[in-house]
């Protein structure tokens, strides 16, 4: 589906988005640039979740037909962008400025927490049956160059605040799809559960990531620009993390 522009919008479709999105409806207390942003970040999630649920690996793990090999190809071709989430997330900290110590600190320690993850999705790998030195010499996918090459160039730029709508779909992915996708694989697969510790820690750990965020896309920081400019980068992210896992094995 297009993303569906604001004259397009029923009450019918509001409501459908505001279900769906890891951010649930606003509410009253919000001010009108954040109400207006929780609506945008909500069309913005109905899309990704449509365009994810087109992706043919991820079709099959949401529906329970994975194979033990979609689930390899999955983790093998994820972990590139895994072990750069922190360090793009600890180059956007450097980049806010001494106004903005608090959500320098606030990033410090989001990419303190993740920063060793991929280890565990290496083990997740090999406990699939993968073979690690195969894991270790693979190339990012065309996808996740583009995702790569996007995060880090926006990570770069001044006070970037507007990285905030990016981990709306990143740490979204965690809280309300991870903890689903490895019951779901476990399921069609017959995997042991230390093949898919990744997915379980990340459906736990991400609720509490993904509060931090609701407290930062609710403070009042957020003028209309910024949230236009959020809303954007999480357009972006969205279709950039999508095409990562369209190219499985297109290096």
């Amino acid at each position: 589906m297009s993303f569906i522009r604001t004259e397009d919008r029923t009450d019918a479709l509001r409501e459908k988005a505001f279900e769906i999105s890891p951010l649930g409806s606003p509410s009253a207390e919000l001010s009108e640039a954040a109400t207006w942003l929780w609506e945008e970040l909500a069309f913005v999630w109905l899309d990704f979740e449509e365009r994810l649920a087109q992706v043919p690996v991820m079709s099959r793990i949401q529906s329970g037909t994975a194979t033990v090999e979609d689930y390899q190809a999955l983790l093998l071709n994820v972990r590139q962008q895994v072990v750069e989430g922190g360090r793009w997330i600890a180059l956007a900290s450097s980049s806010m400025s001494l106004p903005l110590f608090p959500i320098r600190s606030l990033l410090i320690q989001h990419a303190a927490e993740e920063h060793t993850d991929y280890q565990m999705l290496e083990r997740n790998y090999v406990a699939a049956g993968g073979d690690l030195a195969v894991m270790l010499s693979q190339p990012k996918n065309i996808g996740s160059e583009a995702f790569s090459s996007y995060m880090f160039h926006q990570a770069s730029t001044p006070d970037p605040l507007h990285l905030f709508g990016a981990m709306f779909i990143i740490e979204g992915l965690g809280s309300a799809k991870a903890a689903g996708w490895a019951k779901s694989v476990q399921q069609s697969t017959g995997l042991p559960d230390e093949a898919v510790t990744f997915l379980a820690y990340h459906g736990e750990a991400d609720e509490d990531h993904y509060q931090k965020l609701v407290g930062v896309l609710s403070h009042p920081l957020i003028d209309r620009p910024l949230a236009e400019r959020l809303t954007k980068t999480a357009k972006v992210v969205a279709r950039l993390y999508a095409l990562q896992l369209e190219e499985l094995g297109n290096i």
